[in-house]
């Protein structure tokens, strides 16, 4: 089961590995041109025609490819398009590829439905012998939003007011994909053939509402769900245009120290890029001018004192009530006094928490067992080493296991995946586990990132990412799905900081391209 977010998702990034989506919805379309004919030739026991309702979408598109496949099986196809204005670029090309085929020599009629009245004048409206017609359903698919418009909902009720068998491509029009839900009327299909994965909706409605259940496999590679790509920027929240300032994010960074005053700075810039719209630093006296100067959009709390600690800890929960998401470590030292304090505030904060850098090295694994809104940013040593007990405890023998390039085979790379997974299961967290390529683990999922590039050895590009990180849990994204966002854009950030600057090229330049690649969605 796959909810239909996710199968946007995996769509999409199928192009990043190479394979386009009008391979997939020719690959989809033949798929229902071979189940349909399987149900023809198990249902009826002389030739049927075939009725095909398309809409603007990729869902209308599959019923142009199928139809296709269905004239070289020698069925008679008509196809009742209710958007004569295709949306879909991929859908587009099929529905021009069946203009094109004039004069007919195929047993392929057009008609294109502008209005309620087309339909009722249909001959599926009107003919005594719609009990010899295979209907297919491929109007909507996952696309749905509230209420049918009129010509789309007098098209569901034609469809179940026939007497022929009816077939829906991956979803039932009018049925909510993601739960299942009718909230106005619905296709009522004898089967419902879904494309890779069944989606969600489809599963909670059951036979009742979906009819019999046929999933087909289109050539969808298991990467396209397990590897980062520009489909995961889907995940992004659509900003209210009444929104007002911080509604969209207030972030809250702890850290700093006399010694660093660059990681929280960093960090920061990162959160505004990343579109978060208020970020509040906390951070002792010396390294708050520093910060003040690398950036007039901060807000910055001044605390007493060289290092952070105890004694900030009313100052510092004060500023936490007031804002959407807290950022710890970023520059503040390892000092005794300082690791006390983070290891209060991971206790005490119940907002969503991001742990990085120095107090990965400080705070205690079992205060944060059991917090959902947790993200951990550690590379592989920073893993092991706060995770030693848990691993200690599993007997896990922690050696060789690494994401990498020089560990493609697929089994090792299973093993390793299991170690991890088996890890992030003693929490209810999320793990972003930091190396060439970057692992993005908690209990249920896994994602693995291939973005990003060695110039991103230099210094505060972790802080980069901390910052992107908590800037998108400030803004309402669930943890896994900040993390895995941000690691993305972060390392695509750095791709494209090196294809303008080789090698030269620092952590705030990296910043400065977040914004427009978020933006490209």
């Amino acid at each position: 089961m796959i909810s239909p977010l996710d199968m946007k998702i995996t769509d999409i990034n199928c192009e990043c590995l190479g394979l386009s989506r009008l391979c997939l919805m020719e690959s989809a379309g033949k798929s229902l041109a071979e189940e349909v004919g399987k149900i023809a030739v198990y249902t009826f026991s002389k030739p049927v025609k075939v009725a095909i309702f398309t809409g603007s979408g990729g869902n209308g598109g599959d019923g142009f490819v199928a139809s296709r496949y269905l004239l070289n099986r020698g069925y008679e196809v008509d196809i009742y398009n209710l958007s004569p204005t295709v949306k879909d670029s991929n859908a587009k090309i099929n529905y021009e590829i069946l203009l094109n085929m004039e004069p007919r020599l195929s047993h392929l009629n057009i008609y294109n439905i502008d209005n309620v009245e087309d339909i009722e004048n249909s001959q599926i409206a009107n003919g005594d012998d719609s009990s010899e017609f295979i209907i297919i359903d491929a109007i909507l698919g996952t696309g749905i939003k509230g209420k049918l418009k009129p010509k789309v909902r007098r098209a569901v009720e034609v469809i179940n007011d026939s007497q022929g068998l009816k077939v829906s491509v991956d979803v039932p029009s009018g049925l909510n994909p993601e739960t299942g839900n009718v909230s106005d009327i619905a296709v009522k299909p004898d089967y419902t053939v879904s494309f890779h994965k069944i989606k969600s909706g489809v599963e909670i409605a059951g036979e009742e509402l979906a009819g019999g259940s046929v999933i087909c496999d289109i050539g969808i590679p298991i990467e396209a769900e397990y590897f980062t790509g520009y489909g995961d920027l889907l995940r992004l929240k659509n900003r209210s245009k009444y929104s007002h300032k911080g509604n969209n994010g207030k972030l809250l960074i702890v850290g700093g120290s006399k010694d660093y005053s660059g990681a929280p700075s960093i960090a920061g810039l990162s959160a505004i890029s990343g579109g978060a719209d208020l970020v509040y630093i906390a951070t002792p006296k010396p390294a708050a001018l520093p910060i003040k100067v690398a950036s007039p959009d901060f807000i910055v709390r001044e605390l007493e004192g060289d290092y952070l600690s105890l004694d900030h800890l009313d100052e510092i929960m004060g500023l936490v009530d007031t804002v959407d998401a807290v950022l710890i470590g970023p520059g503040a030292g390892r000092q005794a006094e300082t690791s006390k304090l983070f290891n209060v505030l991971a206790s005490k904060i119940k907002k969503p928490l991001i742990i990085d850098a120095d107090a990965l090295k400080e705070v205690d694994s079992n205060l944060i067992k059991n917090k959902e809104n947790l993200i951990l940013t550690p590379h592989l040593f920073e893993f092991k080493a706060f995770f030693d007990k848990i691993i200690k405890e599993l007997d896990i023998d922690f050696s060789k296991v690494k994401i990498s390039r020089d560990s493609g085979n697929y089994t090792k790379i299973d093993e390793n995946i299991t170690v991890f997974q088996r890890i992030a299961r003693e929490i209810k967290g999320t793990i972003i586990i930091k190396g060439e390529y970057d692992l993005i683990v908690n209990s249920k999922s896994f994602k693995i990132n291939k973005t990003g590039n060695p110039g991103m050895t230099v210094g505060g590009t972790g802080d980069a990412l901390a910052g992107l990180v908590a800037s998108l849990f400030s803004q309402g994204l669930c943890a896994f799905d900040a993390a895995v966002v941000a690691v993305y854009i972060n390392g695509r950030a750095g791709d494209v900081a090196y294809n303008k600057q080789g090698y030269g090229f620092s952590a705030t330049d990296l910043v400065s391209y977040i914004g427009s690649l978020l933006v490209s969605r």
